[in-house]
């Protein structure tokens, strides 16, 4: 039997179990690199799970020895800079990135190797993220002359100025440890504790009311760009919302009665 050419199988792989998908980024030998193709088979990805109502969970991994180097820079060099051709990459890399934070399941980033520049904006960007403790992180793309700016946009809402500073102008490779205490990473683990803590996590918010989940995630980005007193006024009547849902009064009920909720999604 020939062996499949890794250029002909998919740029991403999904596996669902237990409520739980996993979208792999499957060009190793690129550090799953973000090119034009890998871009659109992710965010198709995204679309495909977004209509899954038995998903409540996403975990995004890299194949191989990477989870993600970036922009493909050979691609770039391939299509000689052209302007239309870097508007096309970064408009929809942006589109990508925005899909992310409207899915309406919590994703995880689960990270291992490196994660730079548009790699780093997808940890970024993703709700929560778990590393191996030998991973690192960087923005480097003021090495090349390529300031990192759309990177520069998941990483202001990360992380404080200055650490987003840090990253953005020294383009310094950033171990799990810094990266956990600056707040890129929520947890860094042994590399063969990795699957296992990603899991661990992916399964207790998978035990949770997918309704619920939707609308907490939605709630947090929405109130995050309001002034204090709309922010406010606009949770208010998210939870007033909230508390017409079926799987919410199911909730407080299974409190009340010291048994486990039984979620209608």
């Amino acid at each position: 039997m020939t062996a499949m050419n890794p250029a002909d199988s998919p740029m991403v792989l999904r596996h669902d179990a237990k409520h739980i998908a996993t979208l792999t980024l499957n060009r190793a030998q690129s550090r799953n690199a973000l090119s034009q193709g890998m871009i659109a088979a992710l965010h198709a990805a995204l679309d495909a799970v977004a209509q899954d109502v038995a998903v409540h969970v996403v975990v995004l991994a890299g194949a191989g020895p990477a989870f993600c180097a970036g922009h493909d820079l050979k691609e770039m060099r391939a299509a000689g800079f052209a302007q239309d051709y870097a508007k096309a990459l970064f408009d929809a890399c942006g589109q990508l990135m925005q899909r992310i934070v409207t899915l309406p399941q919590p994703v995880i980033a689960r990270v291992h190797g490196i994660a730079t520049a548009a790699g780093a904006q997808l940890v970024a960007t993703c709700d929560l993220a778990v590393a191996a403790d030998n991973a690192r992180f960087a923005t480097p793309g003021v090495n090349i002359g390529l300031f990192c700016s759309t990177p520069m946009v998941a990483l202001t809402r990360n992380l404080s100025p200055k650490h987003a500073m840090q990253m953005l102008l020294t383009g310094d490779l950033l171990d799990a440890a810094t990266a956990l205490r600056m707040g890129l990473i929520n947890e860094a683990v042994p590399e063969a504790e990795l699957d296992t803590a990603v899991a661990k996590l992916a399964t207790q918010l998978a035990s949770k009311s997918r309704h619920t989940l939707t609308i907490g995630k939605s709630a947090f980005y929405q109130q995050a760009e309001l002034p204090l007193a709309q922010a406010y006024a606009y949770a208010g009547e998210v939870m007033v919302a909230n508390l017409q849902a079926r799987d919410a009064q199911e909730g407080i009920s299974a409190f009340i009665d010291k048994r486990p909720p039984v979620w209608c999604n």
